[in-house]
């Protein structure tokens, strides 16, 4: 038997924020053949492609907040979807004033 001392919509879970060379995003449209607009947080606006690992299970609309790569090359243009955040994860990190 598992003892919890507070209920399960209060547990404190760890949001996924970005690591050295990612930065958050904003979907802003939806381009096709699995690629976006996304306007970062440095105010510039890349191209951005979700990599075949994550293509088929996680479903990213416009509005989403998302954590982006910039690709080495190109990087001021183009990027990859690293993490795509929930609903709630998005109202935890605007709470706490990280986007």
């Amino acid at each position: 038997m598992l003892f919890r001392s507070k209920p399960d919509d209060q547990l404190v879970r760890r949001l996924r924020l970005p690591k050295d060379d990612e930065i958050f995003g904003f979907v802003e449209q939806m381009l096709g053949a699995s690629k976006m607009l996304v306007r970062c947080k440095d105010d510039k606006v890349r191209i951005a492609r979700i990599p075949g690992k994550m293509k088929r299970r996680i479903w990213i609309r416009e509005g989403d907040v998302v954590i982006i790569q910039p690709w080495s090359v190109q990087g001021d243009k183009k990027c990859d979807v690293v993490w795509r955040f929930t609903k709630p994860q998005v109202d935890r990190l605007s709470r706490q004033g990280l986007i």
